[in-house]
């Protein structure tokens, strides 16, 4: 039981922490664009600046609104318009502009728009429901071995016995369940998202 716990734990955990390092390269990755705008003629950044505000505002506010599912994905939905728009005000920009701006901002665009599709696989990759379906079914076969081992004991401190472990059982799937889905739960990547809403007010 123990093993269980520990594994998942550890691997929850591990994706917990990768979640939040997407999230700094998404931002890296977005700033690296926006910089290499200037690369391009003054007349086309502009109109290219300020899709790139409203996109990393559609980004925040797809985080912001969950656990709103369908409220989350319409915002997400938005931005990935938003790269749409950006890709093509891009491409009719590097028409006017010199080739090594095209080389240096084309490619800087394309991560962009990769690391969000990673972003959000990250989200959605889980271990198997088997795992959480055992982790379930030895908590509680625990509980009962547990509880029948405790039945010859003193009834005052059975009862302290019996309350702790069942509370510490129940923190420790919750705690495991909550990074898996930090989003939905207490466990929030809030915090880490601090580092696109520093980029958005950083583009003026």
């Amino acid at each position: 039981m123990g093993l269980l716990i520990a594994f998942t734990f550890s691997g929850a955990a591990s994706r917990f922490d990768t979640r939040r390092q997407l999230v700094v390269e998404e931002t890296n990755a977005i700033g690296t664009a926006y910089l290499r705008l200037d690369l391009l003629p003054a007349s086309a950044q502009a109109a290219l600046r300020e899709s790139f505000r409203q996109y990393v505002e559609a980004r925040l506010d797809g985080y912001r609104k969950l656990p709103d599912i369908v409220a989350a994905k319409k915002a997400l939905a938005q931005a990935t318009q938003l790269q749409g728009r950006i890709w093509n005000q891009a491409l009719a920009a590097c028409q006017e502009a010199p080739q090594p701006a095209t080389m240096l901002l084309l490619p800087a665009l394309n991560a962009m728009i990769d690391i969000t599709t990673t972003r959000s696989m990250a989200t959605q990759i889980h271990p198997p429901l088997v795992i959480f379906a055992m982790l379930c079914v030895l908590a509680l076969a625990s509980s009962l071995l547990a509880g029948y081992s405790m039945a010859g004991g003193r009834p005052s401190s059975c009862w302290i016995h019996m309350l702790a472990f069942a509370v510490i059982m129940a923190v420790t799937v919750y705690v495991i369940l909550d990074l898996e889905y930090p989003p939905l739960g207490l466990i929030r990547v809030d915090t880490v998202d601090q580092v696109l809403v520093d980029l958005r007010d950083s583009m003026k």
